[in-house]
C-alpha cells in the first residue's frame, strides 16, 4: 500500500543508534505512522515493542500497519511523558531502548480537519489527543493578548508577535475566530509587507506556537526526559528527534544534566558530592539528515537526533 512507503525521518540513524537486541524491550513514544516502529519490530525475535501515542487514530491505524508483528507489540494510548505509568501498567521495570520523534506527525498535518495546517480551512482544533479539553479555538479567542504575544514570541520566535496578538484581540472583539484560514487572514493583516514576501508562510510560526501551547509540548518533553533515563536498563539507548530549537534545547540540556558527574566547586581537592554520570552521550553533536534524505523528504531539514546510553 502507498502509505506503507512512508519513510520516517532519520530511520537508519535511529535504528543504528538504538543498537537493537532481538530479545530486548523497546518503547516508541511517538508511534505516528509506525515507520520507526515497523523497523524496530522487524528486528525483534522474542523481544517486545511498546508503541505509545496521544492520538487514538494513530493507534487504530497501527493495527494494520503493525499486523505482522502484533504478537510482540503493545499499543498504549497515552502522553509519552507518562512513562512511569505506562511501564508500571505493563509490569515492565525497565527497557532496552526508547525512541521519541517529537512534534506534530505527518498524518495529523495531512488531515485538514484536525486544524494543524495553515494551508486548508478547518475548525481551530490542533489537539494531538482529541479527548483533551483545550483547543486552538480557546487559545485564540479566550487567552489574554499578552499571553498570545508571549507564546508567539517564545514558542514561535515570531518577530511580529505583539502586532499579531493585538490584531487577534481586535478581530475577536467583533466575532469569534472559528477556522484556520480566518486566523491566517488575521495574521496576514497584522504583518508588514516585507514579512509577507518572505519564503516562509506568514502563519507558520504562530500556528506552531498555538500547537505547542494547546498540547503543552515543551513541558511534556522535559517530563519525558526526566522519566525516560531512570527506566532504561544498563546499556539501554535513548534516541530523541527534535524539529525546532526549543525542543532541541530541552533535550540537549536534559541529557547533559544526566551525563554530568561531580558538581563540587573546582577548588575542592577531592569530590564530596559523590555524583556520578547516569548516561553517556553517544554523539556530542546531533545527528542530521544526509543529502539524499533531504532531497526525498524536506521535513527532515530541521531534524536533529540526539542519543544517550545508560551507564
Amino acid at each position: 500500500m502507498a502509505e506503507f512507503t512512508h519513510r520516517p525521518v532519520l530511520l537508519e540513524e535511529c535504528i543504528q543508534s538504538l543498537a537493537i537486541q532481538p530479545e530486548g524491550i523497546y518503547l516508541d513514544g511517538t508511534l505516528g505512522r509506525a515507520g520507526h516502529s515497523r523497523a524496530i519490530a522487524d528486528r525483534l525475535t522474542t523481544g517486545r515493542l511498546i508503541c505509545v501515542d496521544r492520538d487514538q487514530a494513530a493507534l487504530d491505524a497501527a493495527q494494520e500497519r503493525l499486523a505482522p508483528w502484533m504478537d510482540k507489540v503493545s499499543l498504549v494510548h497515552s502522553n509519552f511523558c507518562e512513562i512511569d505509568a505506562i511501564l508500571d501498567g505493563l509490569g515492565i521495570p525497565a527497557v532496552d531502548g526508547m525512541l521519541f520523534d517529537l512534534g506534530v506527525s505527518s498524518p495529523q498535518l495531512d488531515d485538514a480537519s484536525r486544524g494543524f495546517s495553515y494551508m486548508a480551512d478547518a475548525p481551530l482544533d490542533m489537539r494531538m489527543d482529541r479527548s483533551d479539553v483545550l483547543t486552538a479555538r480557546t487559545v485564540v479567542n479566550e487567552w489574554p493578548r499578552e499571553e498570545l504575544r508571549r507564546i508567539f514570541s517564545q514558542y514561535g520566535e515570531e518577530r511580529y508577535a505583539g502586532l499579531i496578538a493585538a490584531a487577534i484581540e481586535r478581530r475577536r472583539a467583533e466575532r469569534p475566530i472559528e477556522t484556520t484560514l480566518e486566523l491566517v487572514d488575521v495574521i496576514r493583516s497584522a504583518m508588514p509587507g516585507k514579512a509577507l514576501r518572505e519564503k516562509q508562510h506568514p502563519a507558520k510560526r504562530c500556528f506552531q506556537a498555538i500547537r505547542i501551547a494547546v498540547n503543552d509540548e515543551l513541558t511534556s518533553v522535559d517530563r519525558m526526559l526526566r522519566a525516560a533515563v531512570p527506566r532504561l536498563n544498563a546499556g539501554g539507548r535513548l534516541a530523541v528527534i527534535s524539529f525546532h530549537s526549543l525542543e532541541d534545547r530541552i533535550v540537549k540540556n536534559g541529557l547533559a544534566e544526566f551525563a554530568r558527574g561531580c558538581i563540587c566547586p573546582p577548588d575542592f581537592p577531592v569530590c564530596v558530592c559523590g555524583r556520578k554520570p547516569v548516561i553517556r552521550l553517544v554523539d556530542r553533536k546531533p545527528i542530521v539528515s544526509g543529502a539524499q534524505e533531504l532531497e526525498e523528504n524536506p521535513r527532515a531539514r530541521s531534524a536533529k537526533l540526539r542519543v544517550a546510553e545508560k551507564l
